[in-house]
């Protein structure tokens, strides 16, 4: 080979490592370019899941809010068709005591509805605060409505009378028994 003959290999070589060299500049660049791209479609995903996301629990925030309600509407359902009997009963003793003149008959009908009125609401958890005449007064579960002189002086700080019963459900106070309480 002459010297031309290497020149001319050199100077083709030369421009193959030129070309390749510029490939892999551009081929560089559009890598870069392509990481941007996928960084910025990494963001954009991200950022449409974090949506969804605060969507999903907005949404589930918003149900359970509604369920939340509709189970205070309905709560009381189960009382209410457990009284409903009581009402008949007391209809169908207003029709019998139109015709009755009886009234110990009366007495007994009204007994009667009074007692299974009790039943079912002690079904439902009600309870009666035990009566407290003669003990002292205990804010957890009386209501002092009034102070009178005591009779004895046995009886200075404690209850005296009852006005009002008291009544616990399913063990928590929901009515204080108003008292008299001697001083």
């Amino acid at each position: 080979m002459s010297t031309k003959d290497k020149v001319e290999d050199n100077e083709k070589e030369n421009l193959n490592e030129d070309v390749i060299a510029d490939n892999n500049e551009e081929t560089t660049e559009n890598l870069t370019e392509e990481k941007e791209l996928t960084e910025e479609e990494k963001a954009q995903i991200e950022s449409d899941r974090y949506l969804r996301l605060y969507s999903e629990f907005e949404n589930f925030r918003k149900r359970t809010q509604k369920e939340k309600i509709d189970f205070y509407k309905t709560a009381s359902e189960d009382v209410l068709k457990a009284l409903l009997p009581i009402i008949d009963d007391f209809e169908r003793a207003q029709k019998a005591n139109q015709t009755i003149d009886d009234i110990k008959a009366i007495k007994e009908g009204f007994a009667l509805i009074h007692d299974k009125f009790v039943k079912i609401l002690k079904q439902k958890g009600l309870e009666e605060i035990s009566s407290s005449i003669g003990e002292k007064l205990d804010i957890e579960k009386h209501e002092a409505i009034t102070q009178i002189p005591a009779p004895t002086e046995e009886q200075k700080g404690k209850i005296i009378d009852e006005v009002e019963k008291g009544y616990l459900l399913n063990g928590k106070v929901i009515r204080y028994t108003k008292v008299v309480v001697g001083q």
